[in-house]
């Protein structure tokens, strides 16, 4: 799994067997921010709610998938801006309140070659595709939005200093979610997810199951 610069990896380690112990149980360990993953408030906002108080009733939602595949194809360090949503909106209506917001840029097809998913540079700086700050401040103020997901490693572009999207969102009691996959499969509109957000107390976000409900089917 790629994993921020620095972080350890995800690990499991088998400690009983049924050879030895008649059942089978392993120890893992990982950094919260591993995986597919959500990120509670408390990442960024030192007020902000942790994981297990986000309210469940924003667990369950309506998905709306912006595609900037193609862009992202030529620039890694291209941002999902408010243009796009306003493209999206023309296209498919507009995004209604209580809705996670998911940017589609084909970057989860690298997942499994985790030096390309991160892809640092000579300078350890990371290219990849994420929400610009302004389209994350009109998510807030003008959609009413649930939270924002990315199949990159980060809410923001990998070349970011400042983090405005995290604090955007999280600052606004949001939730994000990071290492999104197959939302290629997804229909664009109208499509349903549950976030199996983690639940362990204090936690600043985790390892989550994230399943999408294509209308119909």
């Amino acid at each position: 799994s790629p994993v921020w610069p620095g972080n350890e990896p995800f690990t499991a380690e088998p400690v009983k067997t049924f050879e030895n112990d008649g059942f089978y149980q392993q120890k893992v360990s990982f950094w919260e921010h591993t995986g597919t993953h959500v990120d509670a408030p408390i990442h960024f906002i030192e007020e902000g709610i942790t994981s297990d108080a986000i309210d469940i009733g924003t667990l369950f939602a309506s998905l709306a998938v912006i595609d900037i595949s193609a862009r992202a194809a030529e620039d890694p360090d291209t941002a999902l801006t408010v243009d796009d949503i306003l493209e999206y909106e023309a296209t498919y209506g507009e995004i209604p309140a209580g809705t996670l917001v998911a940017m589609d840029s084909g970057w989860s097809g690298k997942w499994s070659d985790p030096e390309a998913f991160v892809n640092l540079d000579a300078d350890g700086v990371q290219h990849y595709p994420g929400f610009h700050p302004d389209a994350a401040e009109f998510l807030v103020t003008e959609r009413d939005i649930v939270g924002i997901a990315v199949d990159t490693l980060s809410q923001d572009p990998g070349n970011s200093t400042d983090f405005g999207t995290h604090i955007t969102i999280l600052g606004a009691g949001k939730y994000g979610i990071e290492g999104m996959n197959n939302l290629s499969a997804v229909d664009r509109a109208g499509a349903s997810v549950f976030v199996g957000a983690p639940k362990w107390a204090d936690s600043s976000g985790g390892p989550s199951r994230i399943i999408a409900f294509n209308r119909g089917r």
